[in-house]
C-alpha cells in the first residue's frame, strides 16, 4: 500500500498546481485517466470536464486561493475539507462579473486505484456561492 504521507503531499501539491496557479496537467499526477466526479450534476465530470471546470472558474476568479484544510487517509480513501475565496471579477456560469469577494466550503471523498485516484465525490453549496453573488437574495429559499 503507498504511503499516507506521499499521498498527503501529491494531493497538496496537485490541487496548489491545479486550483491554486491553473495547471489543470498536474492532475494527470493524481487522477486515473478513467478517473470519474460526481457531484450534484447527474452526470459524473470526467478529467477534461473537470480542467475546463477549473480554468473556467480561475477565468471567473481570477485571484481563486482553495485551501485544502483537512486531509484524512484511510487505506484507499481520502476525505478532502477545503474551501476557496476570491474576487468575481469575469461572469461565471452566466453571472455577469459582481467585483463581489466570495468564500465557498466543500468536501472531496476519493477512491485510490493504486497511485492515482479513480473517482471522487464531492459536495458543497452552490446556492452558498450564489447568495454570495447576490444572485439569491440572503434568507431567501
Amino acid at each position: 500500500m503507498p504511503d499516507s504521507n506521499a499521498r498527503r503531499d501529491l494531493i497538496e501539491t496537485t490541487w496548489a498546481a491545479a486550483w491554486g496557479r491553473g495547471e489543470v496537467d498536474a492532475l494527470g499526477a493524481l487522477l486515473a485517466p478513467d478517473y470519474l466526479r460526481y457531484g450534484s450534476d447527474p452526470q459524473p465530470q470526467h478529467l477534461d470536464a473537470l480542467k475546463s471546470a477549473i480554468l473556467g472558474t480561475r477565468a471567473a476568479f481570477p485571484d481563486l486561493t482553495t485551501t485544502i484544510d483537512d486531509i484524512l487517509l484511510d487505506g484507499n480513501r481520502a476525505a478532502i475539507r477545503w474551501h476557496s475565496t476570491g474576487c468575481h471579477e469575469n461572469p461565471f456560469l452566466g453571472v455577469p462579473a459582481t467585483g463581489r469577494r466570495v468564500r465557498v466550503a466543500g468536501a472531496t471523498f476519493a477512491r485510490f486505484e493504486g497511485d492515482r485516484i479513480g473517482e471522487e465525490y464531492v459536495t458543497w453549496d452552490p446556492r452558498a456561492l450564489l447568495t454570495a453573488l447576490g444572485v439569491f437574495p440572503v434568507g431567501q429559499d
